[in-house]
Protein backbone atom coordinates (compact mmCIF):
# COMPACT_ATOMS: atom_id res chain seq x y z
CA UNK A 1 0.00 0.00 0.00
CA UNK A 2 1.62 3.59 -1.13
CA UNK A 3 2.38 5.88 1.87
CA UNK A 4 0.61 9.25 0.65
CA UNK A 5 1.93 11.04 4.08
CA UNK A 6 3.29 14.12 3.54
CA UNK A 7 6.70 14.66 4.44
CA UNK A 8 7.69 16.13 8.01
CA UNK A 9 7.98 19.69 7.86
CA UNK A 10 11.43 20.94 8.52
CA UNK A 11 11.94 24.57 9.82
CA UNK A 12 15.83 26.24 9.89
CA UNK A 13 15.69 29.20 12.31
CA UNK A 14 18.34 31.69 11.17
CA UNK A 15 18.81 33.13 15.10
CA UNK A 16 20.86 35.61 14.87
CA UNK A 17 19.82 39.28 14.14
CA UNK A 18 23.03 41.24 14.49
CA UNK A 19 24.43 43.29 11.72
CA UNK A 20 26.91 41.70 9.36
CA UNK A 21 25.85 38.06 11.20
CA UNK A 22 26.79 34.90 9.19
CA UNK A 23 24.23 33.13 10.29
CA UNK A 24 22.16 32.97 6.84
CA UNK A 25 24.91 31.82 5.44
CA UNK A 26 25.08 28.63 7.37
CA UNK A 27 21.17 28.35 7.34
CA UNK A 28 21.31 28.36 3.83
CA UNK A 29 23.67 25.41 4.17
CA UNK A 30 21.68 23.43 6.72
CA UNK A 31 18.40 24.09 4.43
CA UNK A 32 20.56 22.59 1.05
CA UNK A 33 21.78 19.80 3.34
CA UNK A 34 18.09 19.13 4.93
CA UNK A 35 16.77 19.28 0.78
CA UNK A 36 19.63 17.04 -0.60
CA UNK A 37 18.76 14.44 2.31
CA UNK A 38 15.13 13.97 1.00
CA UNK A 39 13.36 13.62 3.98
CA UNK A 40 11.91 16.76 4.88
CA UNK A 41 9.74 19.36 3.43
CA UNK A 42 12.17 22.30 3.94
CA UNK A 43 11.15 26.39 5.04
CA UNK A 44 13.69 28.68 6.05
CA UNK A 45 12.73 31.79 8.56
CA UNK A 46 14.77 34.17 9.35
CA UNK A 47 14.33 36.13 12.83
CA UNK A 48 15.51 39.24 11.26
CA UNK A 49 12.84 39.55 9.11
CA UNK A 50 10.45 38.72 11.81
CA UNK A 51 8.63 41.81 14.69
CA UNK A 52 9.81 40.37 18.05
CA UNK A 53 9.13 42.66 20.87
CA UNK A 54 11.28 41.85 24.22
CA UNK A 55 8.05 43.01 26.25
CA UNK A 56 5.52 39.96 26.44
CA UNK A 57 1.80 39.97 27.21
CA UNK A 58 0.46 39.54 30.75
CA UNK A 59 -0.32 35.86 29.90
CA UNK A 60 1.91 32.65 29.34
CA UNK A 61 1.26 31.64 25.73
CA UNK A 62 0.58 28.02 27.17
CA UNK A 63 -2.56 28.70 28.96
CA UNK A 64 -3.83 31.44 26.18
CA UNK A 65 -3.37 29.19 23.11
CA UNK A 66 -4.49 30.63 19.66
CA UNK A 67 -6.22 34.06 22.03
CA UNK A 68 -2.30 34.66 22.50
CA UNK A 69 -1.97 38.70 21.48
CA UNK A 70 1.09 38.43 19.15
CA UNK A 71 1.80 41.71 16.87
CA UNK A 72 0.88 40.88 13.52
CA UNK A 73 4.03 41.25 12.41
CA UNK A 74 4.85 38.28 13.70
CA UNK A 75 1.95 35.87 12.31
CA UNK A 76 4.45 34.10 9.44
CA UNK A 77 6.80 33.46 12.49
CA UNK A 78 3.89 31.72 14.21
CA UNK A 79 2.58 30.18 11.39
CA UNK A 80 6.27 28.58 10.14
CA UNK A 81 6.61 27.05 14.15
CA UNK A 82 2.68 25.80 13.66
CA UNK A 83 3.46 24.01 10.85
CA UNK A 84 6.75 22.78 11.53
CA UNK A 85 7.51 19.33 12.36
CA UNK A 86 10.49 19.57 13.53
CA UNK A 87 13.48 22.40 13.72
CA UNK A 88 17.19 23.05 13.58
CA UNK A 89 18.10 26.04 14.98
CA UNK A 90 21.21 27.80 13.60
CA UNK A 91 22.51 29.83 16.59
CA UNK A 92 25.73 31.85 17.10
CA UNK A 93 27.44 32.06 20.68
CA UNK A 94 27.16 35.58 22.24
CA UNK A 95 28.60 36.14 25.56
CA UNK A 96 28.79 32.41 26.27
CA UNK A 97 24.78 31.94 25.55
CA UNK A 98 22.35 32.34 22.67
CA UNK A 99 20.90 35.74 20.92
CA UNK A 100 18.41 37.51 22.64
CA UNK A 101 16.04 37.50 19.42
CA UNK A 102 16.13 33.65 19.88
CA UNK A 103 14.95 33.79 23.12
CA UNK A 104 12.39 36.45 22.70
CA UNK A 105 10.80 33.77 19.64
CA UNK A 106 11.07 30.71 21.63
CA UNK A 107 9.43 32.91 24.40
CA UNK A 108 6.63 34.29 22.25
CA UNK A 109 5.58 31.06 21.96
CA UNK A 110 4.50 27.54 23.64
CA UNK A 111 2.74 24.61 21.81
CA UNK A 112 4.54 25.53 18.81
CA UNK A 113 7.51 23.57 20.33
CA UNK A 114 5.43 20.81 22.48
CA UNK A 115 6.56 17.50 21.26
CA UNK A 116 8.39 18.00 18.51
CA UNK A 117 12.28 17.12 17.99
CA UNK A 118 14.84 19.95 17.83
CA UNK A 119 18.66 20.05 16.29
CA UNK A 120 21.13 22.76 16.44
CA UNK A 121 23.95 23.68 14.25
CA UNK A 122 26.14 26.17 15.95
CA UNK A 123 28.78 28.89 14.96
CA UNK A 124 31.14 30.92 16.96
CA UNK A 125 35.19 30.94 17.94
CA UNK A 126 36.93 28.08 20.08
CA UNK A 127 33.68 26.56 21.33
CA UNK A 128 31.82 26.62 17.87
CA UNK A 129 28.35 27.54 19.77
CA UNK A 130 28.40 24.76 21.79
CA UNK A 131 27.96 26.88 25.21
CA UNK A 132 25.19 28.59 23.14
CA UNK A 133 23.14 24.92 22.55
CA UNK A 134 23.76 23.81 25.99
CA UNK A 135 21.51 26.52 26.83
CA UNK A 136 18.88 26.31 24.44
CA UNK A 137 18.50 22.52 25.22
CA UNK A 138 17.75 23.48 29.27
CA UNK A 139 15.20 25.89 27.78
CA UNK A 140 13.48 23.76 24.78
CA UNK A 141 13.22 20.87 27.05
CA UNK A 142 11.14 23.26 29.63
CA UNK A 143 8.66 23.71 26.52
CA UNK A 144 8.49 20.07 26.36
CA UNK A 145 10.79 19.61 22.86
CA UNK A 146 12.94 17.06 22.11
CA UNK A 147 16.56 18.05 21.69
CA UNK A 148 18.58 15.64 19.65
CA UNK A 149 21.97 14.70 20.59
CA UNK A 150 23.97 14.59 17.36
CA UNK A 151 24.03 18.13 16.24
CA UNK A 152 27.07 20.32 14.40
CA UNK A 153 29.67 23.21 15.38
CA UNK A 154 31.66 25.20 13.86
CA UNK A 155 34.24 26.27 16.08
CA UNK A 156 36.45 29.81 14.58
CA UNK A 157 33.64 29.88 11.48
CA UNK A 158 35.51 32.75 9.84
CA UNK A 159 37.88 30.59 8.82
CA UNK A 160 36.35 27.42 8.62
CA UNK A 161 34.55 28.47 6.05
CA UNK A 162 34.42 29.84 2.47
CA UNK A 163 32.34 30.62 -0.33
CA UNK A 164 29.36 30.08 1.53
CA UNK A 165 30.57 26.26 2.41
CA UNK A 166 32.42 25.11 5.25
CA UNK A 167 36.14 23.92 4.54
CA UNK A 168 35.87 20.35 6.77
CA UNK A 169 34.81 18.16 3.89
CA UNK A 170 33.16 16.03 7.09
CA UNK A 171 30.48 18.33 7.91
CA UNK A 172 28.09 16.99 5.13
CA UNK A 173 28.34 13.58 6.65
CA UNK A 174 27.69 15.42 10.31
CA UNK A 175 24.90 16.60 8.73
CA UNK A 176 23.32 13.39 7.45
CA UNK A 177 23.65 12.00 10.56
CA UNK A 178 21.93 14.85 12.37
CA UNK A 179 18.92 14.63 9.71
CA UNK A 180 18.84 10.93 9.81
CA UNK A 181 17.96 11.09 13.68
CA UNK A 182 15.57 14.38 13.22
CA UNK A 183 13.75 12.45 10.33
CA UNK A 184 13.46 9.65 12.89
CA UNK A 185 12.09 11.76 15.78
CA UNK A 186 9.43 13.96 13.41
CA UNK A 187 7.69 10.95 12.55
CA UNK A 188 7.73 8.94 15.20
CA UNK A 189 6.37 12.21 17.40
CA UNK A 190 4.01 13.19 14.43
CA UNK A 191 2.48 9.79 14.81
CA UNK A 192 2.16 10.23 18.20
CA UNK A 193 0.45 13.84 18.35
CA UNK A 194 -2.03 12.41 15.82
CA UNK A 195 -2.92 9.73 17.90
CA UNK A 196 -3.00 11.37 20.90
CA UNK A 197 -3.28 14.76 22.46
CA UNK A 198 0.42 15.55 24.25
CA UNK A 199 -0.24 16.25 27.92
CA UNK A 200 1.68 18.88 28.15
Amino acid sequence: MENTKQQPKLVVITGSVREGRFGPVVASWVAEQARTHGGFDVEVVDLAEADIPLELPAASPKFAGDAYPRPAGMAALTAALDSADAFVIVTPEYNHSYPASLKAAIDWHFTQWTAKPVAFVSYGGAAGGRHAVLHLENVLTELHAVTIRDGLAFPNYFTAWEDGRPLDSRAAGYAKVLLDQLAWWAGALRTAREAVPYPA
